[in-house]
């Protein structure tokens, strides 16, 4: 697939302005890039792989939203009973990447994952659309299903149930909070001489080493 993949400065590649290898805070560094990406990705610039895996260390990758990070570490929700959730309770750690093709820019975080508070997760829950919230609870993620009318028609029994009415956030739909050791900025350069910054954790701080590309 390499020959896909043009060396050609002139096909997209792009400086970062300020250099971003001089900052010391990885977490605003992030604030800054992702606000880039927001004005840059034609749609979902919070899209990122998580990768967990089990007590049998076979890893496991796919794509989720993050729905919010600050210094304590990035958040996403999901369902417990699905395999992500069963995985992170057999070992709570994890790894991610964002990657925004529009500023060929990429960045990694990896670190334990703890359950977000039961306030935290009543609050998101309510921010979603209300089939939002009516399909997080029909649906049993990741088992079989026999098939889509089965999954729709639970939808729509649980919309008659509730009705107008408030719809509680089940107990086992909650978020996860990844607190990184590490993270590390990538941004593409020409010719592929790319630069890369990790950020490691240190005590209450962050130590910042350059990388060969």
């Amino acid at each position: 697939m390499d020959q896909l993949r043009t060396d050609d400065p002139g096909a997209g590649a792009r400086s970062p302005s300020p250099d971003f290898t001089l900052s010391d805070d990885p977490v605003a560094l992030f604030a800054t890039w992702m606000k880039e990406a927001e004005a840059a990705e034609p749609e979902d610039p919070n899209a990122m792989a998580l990768a967990t895996a089990g007590r049998d260390g076979l890893p496991d990758v796919r794509m989720v939203l993050l729905k919010g990070f600050d210094a304590r570490g990035f958040v996403f929700y999901t369902n417990t009973q699905s395999t992500k959730g069963e995985e992170l309770a057999q070992n709570p750690q994890a790894a991610l990447v964002l990657h925004w093709k529009s500023l060929r820019r990429q960045v990694r975080a990896r670190g334990p994952v703890s359950p977000v508070t039961p306030e935290e997760a009543d609050a998101y829950f309510e921010s979603r659309r209300r089939e939002s919230r009516l399909g997080a609870i029909a649906s049993q993620q990741s088992r079989p299903l026999a098939d889509r009318a089965t999954l729709m028609g639970a939808v729509e029994a649980l919309a008659a149930r509730y009705g107008d009415g408030p719809i509680p956030r089940p107990e086992h739909w909650t978020g996860f909070r990844i607190a990184p050791v590490t993270l590390e900025f990538w941004q593409d350069g020409d010719y592929r001489l790319h630069d890369r910054v990790r950020f490691t954790r240190t005590g209450d701080g962050w130590s910042r080493a350059r990388l060969y590309p």
